[in-house]
């Protein structure tokens, strides 16, 4: 893969949940429950996640990350008819809170890190989450910041993601750090947007990993 892309870039902003984190992992985690019924619920849960992340930014209606989880799985269960779903649903929403990374994350966030690069998460999940979710996989020394949409109160993509001027906790910070204003730029740490400076791109990232 060229590392072309990357020329120029000084830090990688990535979404959490399906690039760093495998969301996957909590149904996996109830395979003596679910059975065969994993990657149906896997599956609709995202499905209706995400759908009920962008009908939310669409109405103005925001509730954080972890309520939309919660509902999207109460959905999940009463369409797949799960058995005893209350009995499930609690394990579920623990478990979610530390997925597994997928398994080259930790050496790609070493390198990058280790190139010079600064590395963060955007994403719709609240605080609370990311921060359980980046501390059970030990990811805390690997990223320089964990941004939250709640910090201004609606998911991606809405627009008021670009001009947002509240502030968010980094984990291991005793600063505060601006939401992002444009994709990718952190103006305390010294991250300035310009003609591509940040990139999104696991893949591009991962090539920037192996650049010599």
């Amino acid at each position: 893969m060229s590392s072309a892309p990357l020329i120029g870039v000084k830090a990688c902003v990535f979404d959490a949940y399906g690039t760093l984190f495998d969301f996957a992992a909590a149904a996996k985690g109830c395979r003596d429950v679910l059975g065969d019924s994993i990657d149906k619920l896997t599956a609709l849960w995202r499905e209706k996640q995400l759908q009920y992340t962008w009908l939310r930014a669409l109405q103005g209606r925001h509730a954080d990350f972890w309520q939309v989880t919660g509902d999207a799985l109460d959905f999940a269960l009463e369409t797949l008819a799960i058995d005893k779903p209350w009995r499930l649903r609690d394990r579920l929403m623990n478990l979610y809170l530390t997925l597994d990374v997928f398994p080259e994350v930790p050496d790609v966030l070493k390198q990058l890190k280790q190139a010079g690069l600064r590395t963060a998460i955007l994403s719709n999940g609240s605080p609370m989450m990311l921060d359980a979710a980046v501390r059970a996989a030990g990811l805390d020394s690997l990223l320089d910041a964990v941004l939250s949409v709640e910090a201004v109160g609606v998911y991606k993509p809405h627009p008021n993601l670009s001009t947002g001027r509240r502030s968010v906790r980094a984990p291991g910070c005793c600063h505060r750090l601006p939401v992002v204003q444009r994709l990718g730029r952190l103006c305390r740490l010294g991250i300035r947007h310009a003609g591509g400076l940040v990139q999104s791109l696991w893949p591009a990232a991962r090539a920037a990993a192996r650049r010599p």
